[in-house]
This record gives C-alpha cells, sequence and structure tokens, in this order.
C-alpha cells in the first residue's frame, strides 16, 4: 500500500536522468522534490504530475542547502523516505591538463553536495528507522576511462561513500545503494554522440548491447532500489551499462 505522505527528494531533476526519476516516483505514489538550477526544467515536471512535484530552484554548491531543502520538506508535510543523489557534472581531462580549481569544482558538485543531503536524510530516515539512498555514480568509477581524472574520481568516491553509508546506517534500518551508468542520451550528450565518431565507436560499437541508454532505464533501476522490492539489497553498486563495462573490444556480430 503506497504511503501518501512519502516524500523522494530528487537532485537535477529538470532533465536527463533525474526528470524521468522524479517522474516515475511521482507516478508511483510519492511526493516529490525536485531540485535543480533550471527554473523551467523544474515548472515542465511539475506540471506533468501536478501536485505530487514539489520544485526547488536550488544550486548544489550553495552552503545553505540543506536548510533549504529541510524547509522544502517540513512544506510537503511528509516524511522523507527516499534520497537520489543524481545531480553532477562531467567532461574533464587528464591529470596534466585539470587545474586545481576544476578539480575542486567537480567534487564540491558531484560529492560535497552529495554528503551535505547525505548527512539530512539519514538524520531525518532515522526519525523512522527506515528510508532508502540511491546515488548516482559512473561506470568510469570501476573501469578506466580517457581525460575524465575530475570526473572518474569524483564518481569513484561516491561509490566509496555509498559503501560506507550503508554499513553505518543499515543498522538503523536505511539502505544506500548507487547506480554506475554507461553512457545515457540526454540532452547534454545526445548530439555529441551523434556527430563525434569515436564516441559512437567506443559506446556503440564496442557495446555488447550496440546503443547507448536512455534517461528511463537508469530511472526504473533507481526505483528497484529505492523500493521495497530491493529490501535486502544494501551498500552495492549496480552497473546499468548494458554490458559496456566488461570489456570494451570490437567484437564481430553473433553467428545466427
Amino acid at each position: 500500500m503506497i504511503n501518501k505522505n512519502q516524500v523522494a527528494i530528487v537532485t537535477g531533476a529538470a532533465s536527463g536522468i533525474g526528470r524521468s526519476t522524479a517522474f516515475l516516483l511521482a507516478n508511483k505514489g510519492n511526493i516529490v522534490i525536485s531540485i535543480d538550477r533550471d527554473e523551467k526544467g523544474l515548472e515542465f515536471l511539475r506540471r506533468s504530475c501536478a501536485s505530487k512535484i514539489f520544485s526547488l530552484v536550488a544550486d548544489l554548491t550553495d552552503p545553505d542547502l540543506e536548510v533549504k531543502v529541510a524547509d522544502a520538506l517540513h512544506a510537503t508535510g511528509g516524511d522523507l523516505s527516499v534520497l537520489v543523489n543524481n545531480a553532477g557534472i562531467g567532461g574533464g581531462n587528464c591529470v596534466s591538463r585539470t587545474t586545481d580549481e576544476s578539480l575542486r569544482n567537480f567534487f564540491e558538485i558531484n560529492v560535497v553536495s552529495l554528503f551535505r543531503l547525505s548527512r539530512l536524510a539519514v538524520t531525518e530516515m532515522r526519525k523512522r528507522s527506515s528510508g532508502a539512498i540511491v546515488n548516482v555514480a559512473s561506470i568510469f568509477a570501476e573501469v578506466g576511462a580517457t581525460h575524465s581524472s575530475a570526473y572518474s574520481s569524483s564518481k569513484g568516491a561516491v561509490a566509496s561513500l555509498t559503501r560506507q553509508m550503508a554499513t553505518d546506517y543499515g543498522p538503523s534500518g536505511i539502505r544506500v545503494n548507487a547506480v554506475a551508468p554507461g553512457l545515457i542520451e540526454t540532452p547534454l550528450t545526445k548530439e555529441r554522440i551523434r556527430t563525434e565518431r569515436w564516441r559512437h565507436q567506443i559506446f556503440v560499437e564496442q557495446s555488447p548491447l550496440r546503443r547507448v541508454g536512455q534517461p528511463d532505464e537508469i530511472a526504473r533501476a533507481i526505483a528497484f532500489l529505492a523500493s521495497e522490492d530491493a529490501s535486502f539489497i544494501n551498500g552495492e553498486v549496480l552497473r546499468v551499462d548494458g554490458g559496456w563495462g566488461m570489456g570494451r573490444y570490437p567484437r564481430p556480430e553473433a553467428e545466427l
């Protein structure tokens, strides 16, 4: 039975994986607090789900973020049950071409903001001895990738923090897991997949499924890990990459 007072928080909810996740969780009966800097994107999402979506326009690097999210949670009148730490930035370069400022920016957005919201979430969830946190890491946290030193290391920190929180807060009834997506077709990547031949070769031609993923496919994995269907899954980093991370090399088509 759906708890109508169950609240899910989704960061980076204005587009891509975040939007698909917020929409799916709302349709499953959750009240969703959607967080993003993109006000127009949040408004589009809110109109799609009517009263089940609460929008919070915010920058994840804001030191007052926890206070603003706590106020938004109070305004819903519900209990925090799910936190999806999805927002992040990608790209980057190799170590020799990465500045201190760039490295700090990746960690501030991809790790520190996740840390702060998780701190708020576990405080709330421990009041009811239940809850689920799902972090969005990356297959690059586990598989080496070129020219992404700051990104890959920040996502590696996300995977490690996921396991650490799962260990600390499992006894309080709080499960913490992560998904590790491969290349997903979002507004930020769609054009690059189409125009950059090397990207298509690596992520499509060298993938067992011969395609990139869609935001809905990641959203469904997130929703599963956040649900009671995953009640005995804790500290897991689930690859959702179509098998790309198993080995990236050209293969002949399977003989039929």
